[in-house]
């Protein structure tokens, strides 16, 4: 598969900064590369970045060359040895620049770096601002910016996925993470390769959506490529540099943030069809048979749910797949996708009845019973309040629309269990509805 081509990008140079005006000069001046002279002078596919303070230009150590490359975004010593602001980075590359969203200015001057533009996300937050994109098909365009002010090349991606204040590239999309080893990666993370050498040759990042398989050989890339977005299993951890990409965690993380913290179970991201299925012993198995055990699968476990992988985990993930109407390769007892997003949601219906057929009426999913919602759900759980002797806050009905009334009597019947807390919250819940239509 090709991988990333990544399109020149010529800065305007009118402008009229000091800064600038003395690049201009700089330039005009340049030796050849042949003799010794910077690339960037001559056009090279190169970065090229220049800190502005005070109309002075810094030595990049270049031989010749008086312009300043400072490709980790960071400050960069002048020739006296005065710290460029680190807040104030204009950066021009062969991926696009650094700027405001929908390209600020145009610039890049008076960019914010990471200390002051962090916002707290979670990993749910993170992938479903890059689902959008997905669902979009945002098209590839390094000049361009879509809707939401986001650049549409690969680092502009990133920035709108960890909600950063403007468009960064590769060089500098760093700063606003934390490094961590492979081991750590989990969904909202992000894979970056930048090639400080000549950044347009292969530098690219990608959003990782979780591992595929149990070997962690591969896993689901989110990432802003030609045509357009797209999430698709990758090799680990590219196509192509794969030994050069580096994970980093975003600074700004709200939950599992800190490396070393574990298997984060806690995300609604489908970890991937690898961490279940014989010989898998993993946190995910046991949160599938706890999540199982709330929707009616606690019959086909004589212990547990525990971490590892048995024929309970199968058959009660293949009667929640058959509850839901799936069949064929959709309830063969292994959680995919949908499954997993039915049960950490709480979603569609539960495990109804016993072996043998009988029992009671199935749970219908807890997002049917929500202020707005109307079913016949609704009117179903009112008339059972009603016949258990719970239904004294209605002055009507009930009916199929969701209303204080019905929760305030769902509660009711949920003191009446010994339940407080959260447990009686007045929102029905697999074992209250068990309780109700028992």
């Amino acid at each position: 598969m090709a991988v990333p081509v990544f399109v020149e990008f010529d800065p305007a140079d009118s402008c009229s900064c000091g800064g600038c005006v003395q690049r201009r000069r700089t330039l005009q001046h340049a030796r050849a590369v042949r003799d010794g002279g910077h690339p960037g002078a001559h056009g090279a596919r190169r970065a090229l970045v220049l800190v502005a303070t005070a109309g002075t230009v810094l030595s990049s150590g270049v031989s010749g060359t008086g312009l300043a490359v400072a490709l980790d975004g960071g400050g960069v010593a002048g020739p006296a040895g005065t710290p460029a602001p680190a807040d104030v980075i204009s950066a021009t590359t062969p991926q696009g620049q650094v700027s405001g969203l929908y390209g600020g200015t145009g610039s890049g001057h008076g960019i914010v770096t990471a200390a002051r533009t962090t916002r707290t996300l979670t990993r749910d937050q993170i992938i479903a601002r890059a689902q959008r994109w997905i669902s979009s098909q945002v098209p590839y365009n390094m000049h361009r910016y879509w809707s939401d002010g986001y650049r549409q090349d690969c680092s502009g991606f990133i920035s709108m996925a960890w909600n950063l204040g403007g468009n960064q590239w590769t060089g500098s999309l760093a700063q606003y993470g934390v490094r961590i080893p492979k081991s750590e990666l989990r969904p909202g993370d992000m894979l970056l390769f930048h090639n400080p050498a000549n950044p347009g040759a292969g530098s690219h990042v990608t959003l990782f959506g979780g591992w595929t398989d149990s070997s962690r050989t591969r896993y689901i890339a989110y990432e802003q490529t030609r045509p357009h977005t797209v999430k698709r299993p990758t090799p680990y951890a590219y196509w192509s540099n794969s030994t050069r990409y580096v994970a980093y965690r975003y600074r700004g993380l709200a939950d599992g943030g800190t490396p070393g913290g574990g298997t984060d179970t806690g995300t609604a991201a489908f970890p991937g069809a690898g961490y279940f299925g014989p010989g898998a012993d993993n946190a995910y198995v046991t949160r599938l048979g706890r999540m199982l055990v709330e929707r009616g699968g606690g019959r086909f476990y004589t212990s547990g749910p525990g971490p590892r992988w048995t024929a309970a985990d199968r058959r009660a993930t293949e009667a929640f797949q058959r509850a839901q109407g799936w069949t064929g390769a959709e309830a063969d007892g292994i959680p995919g996708p949908s499954t997993w997003s039915y049960l950490v949601n709480g979603v569609g219906r539960d495990i109804g009845g016993s072996p043998s057929g009988g029992g009671g009426t199935a749970f219908p999913g807890t997002g049917w019973f929500r202020p707005g919602q109307s079913s016949g759900y609704v009117t179903s759980l009112g008339k059972r309040l009603v016949a258990k002797g719970f239904g004294r806050y209605y002055t009507s009905g009930p009916g199929p629309r969701w209303t204080e009334a019905d929760r305030r009597n769902v509660e009711a019947f949920q003191r009446a269990q010994g339940w407080t807390g959260r447990d009686a919250d007045g929102y029905p819940g697999p074992e209250t509805w068990r309780r109700l239509f028992r």
